[in-house]
């Protein structure tokens, strides 16, 4: 086998992804394979840096449509580079920035709500300050 390419169970050990992960992502659109004249899978080596982008993304929080479309803006579709992850995560750092601001206002009012249930009585602060759900009438109507 040629040192370019890796087989699943390869770029699986080499990445600490499952194979059935691979595969998901391969259906998304997120990496690619060619195939033997067995119809074996075989990977580039640039598909362990794809699927680190795509593990790290993911691990801060990043949709994979967002990946998906964030990969599929640069040139060629070739693996990112540092410069790529740079440019890439300055455009999502206001979306992280609102879930960590969102995150530490949850970790803040969290006492309040252990065994609320509802998130509709008066003292919910975290998703019905002031009970401005309670004219809807009873039970939970929300969440996010």
């Amino acid at each position: 086998m040629p040192h370019s390419v890796l087989s699943i169970g390869e770029l699986s050990a080499r990445s600490g992804v499952s194979p059935s992960a691979l595969h998901f992502y391969e259906r998304s659109g997120l990496i690619s394979s060619e195939r033997t004249s067995g119809n074996q899978r075989r990977y580039r080596r640039d598909v362990l840096r794809r699927v680190a982008f795509i593990r790290v993304s993911q691990r801060v929080g990043i949709p994979l449509r967002d990946i998906r479309g964030a990969l599929d803006s640069l040139p060629e579709g070739r693996t990112p580079t540092k410069r790529d992850w740079s440019r890439l995560s300055s455009l999502w750092r206001s979306e992280l920035d609102a879930r960590i601001t969102a995150l530490e206002h949850l970790r803040r009012d969290l006492d309040g709500c252990i065994g609320c249930g509802c998130l509709s009585l008066k003292s919910c602060t975290l998703q019905n300050p002031a009970d401005e759900l309670g004219c809807e009438g009873a039970g939970a109507r929300r969440w996010e």
